[in-house]
């Protein structure tokens, strides 16, 4: 089974993959004109605030922090690692090059979600990639979105949401509490640290606790914690920086050379290259989550009556998530050397730390700890919602969503006693199958995205020179 999931994990995260959702970010950055760029500024100003008659159930901010808590994960700190021990430094080019094109993905499918969205019977906001599929596309492709929100659904209860997560926050926790597991009890015919199952027991309950209270909750737990842990994170990385900063230079062109293979032996500079840009990539799109579909069903919560202005704030996650967070990790890790200690996963991360800062392994440990926890514990309760919201399109009801949470809170019970490696492809194949429904979705909608944008700014433009003007105009009023 696991040599099954493994070839099918591999086809459906191979070229084609890459390349439609590249080809995608490509697309909609020429037919929006680098918005992803020039607007930018724009972007961050409105991701701070807030309209204030808008229609949704939570803040545009609060949908970002929702959408950031699924996105930022232990592939921000666990995935960058993996990339660059495999691809070398390059890797981390060609994945900052996924981000940026990747922003023009996430702007458009948070532009789609709003500009589609329904409203249930209780004023609730419904959205996604299955609403944009069905009222953009028409009622023929519904198929469509079925099929992505039953991946959407399997992807969030059976691998990245549940299990996979609680697995990195008790692993972390037995590794820096009980390394050599000399306090342990027996359960389920096998011996388990007192740390793991501790630590298993509190995560579960804080969890059930956030989940019971609704999107509302959600948010308001993500918009405190996904800040702090953002702000911590990076905060240490550009520390690390600091104090390594005559290195930098030499750093950025060691990256600049890796990504073309250009500091490869003789002959070696195409396969170089192509590992490079084959694990950056991948780790970029798989990180950001551009063109996957499942920021774009928070998104569609946000109260905004201006589908372009959230389409900003949407792709400003991306540039968190990548162009920020990742990219602190990277550098980190290539300014220290510690790809080359032939470590891996976090333990990369961690020699990087303790490498770098003028503290012992053990803080960096906790250090490091403190950060995969947050960012593992919010992964799990955005990807509740977006599987909720999946479950109630495949249903059309949400009469479910109670007995669906139970079994999530299970799941997340459960997920330390289960072996990852099954789990984790599991994860990777939902992942993939729900992207090719969406991406058929934006090249279908990308014109849609492209008139709207222009009508939006024009719109903006021409009310600015109305405000202009308008003191001209008085002023001759008063003369005549």
């Amino acid at each position: 089974m696991e040599n099954f999931l493994s070839k099918l994990s591999a086809l459906i995260w191979g070229a084609p993959m890459i390349l439609l959702i590249l080809g995608i970010g490509i697309t909609l950055t020429v037919g929006c004109r680098l918005i992803q760029i020039r607007k930018l500024p724009l972007a961050l100003k409105f991701m701070l605030q807030n309209e204030e008659d808008g229609a949704g159930d939570v803040t545009s901010f609060q949908a970002l922090c929702t959408a950031l808590s699924a996105t930022i994960g232990t592939g921000n700190i666990v995935g960058v690692a993996t990339a660059i021990v495999a691809g070398g430094p390059g890797a981390l080019f060609w994945l900052e090059l996924a981000g940026l094109l990747g922003m023009a993905t996430k702007y458009a499918e948070g532009l789609l979600a709003v500009k589609y969205r329904t409203f249930d019977e209780n004023g609730g906001a419904l959205g996604g990639p299955f609403y944009y599929i069905e009222n953009g596309l028409g009622q023929k492709w519904k198929w469509l979105g079925k099929l992505f929100a039953l991946f959407g659904m399997l992807a969030g209860l059976l691998g990245i949401g549940t299990i996979t997560q609680i697995s990195g926050i008790t692993s972390a926790a037995e590794s820096f509490f009980d390394p050599q597991r000399q306090h342990t009890i027996h359960l389920f015919g096998q011996d388990y640290t007192l740390a793991l199952v501790i630590s298993g027991l509190v995560v579960t309950i804080g969890v059930a606790i956030v989940l019971l209270g609704g999107v509302q909750r959600i948010a308001r737990v993500s918009e405190i914690i996904v800040p702090a842990m953002i702000v911590l994170y990076v905060g240490l990385c550009v520390l690390m920086i600091v104090l390594n900063v005559t290195k930098l230079p030499s750093v950025i062109t060691l990256i600049v050379k890796s990504a073309f293979g250009l500091d490869a032996v003789a002959g070696g500079a195409m396969g170089a290259m192509i590992i490079a840009l084959q694990k950056g990539i991948a780790r970029g799109i798989f990180s950001n989550e551009s063109g996957l579909g499942s920021a774009p069903i928070a998104a569609a919560a946000a109260k905004t009556n201006e589908p372009v202005r959230q389409g900003l704030v949407s792709m400003t996650g991306t540039f968190i998530d990548t162009l920020l967070v990742c990219n602190m990790t990277g550098m980190a890790i290539v300014l220290t050397g510690a790809w080359k200690s032939g470590k891996e996963g976090a333990a990369v991360t961690i020699d990087a730390f303790s490498s770098a800062l003028p503290i012992s392994q053990s803080v960096a440990s906790l250090l490091l700890m403190i950060c995969l926890v947050f960012f593992a514990f919010t992964t799990i309760l955005g990807w509740n919602y977006y599987a909720e919201r999946c479950l109630s399109y495949l249903t059309n009801s949400n009469k479910f969503s109670f007995p669906f949470k139970i079994i999530y809170v299970l799941a997340v019970l459960i997920g330390p006693y289960l072996t990852l490696s099954a789990v984790w492809m599991i994860a990777d194949v939902f992942n993939g199958l729900m992207a090719f429904p969406n991406i058929i979705a934006l090249i279908l909608l990308s014109p849609v995205v492209v008139k709207e944008t222009k009508a939006y700014f024009a719109k903006a433009e021409a009310a600015s020179q109305v405000t202009i003007d308008e003191p001209l105009l008085s002023e001759m009023t008063l003369d005549e």
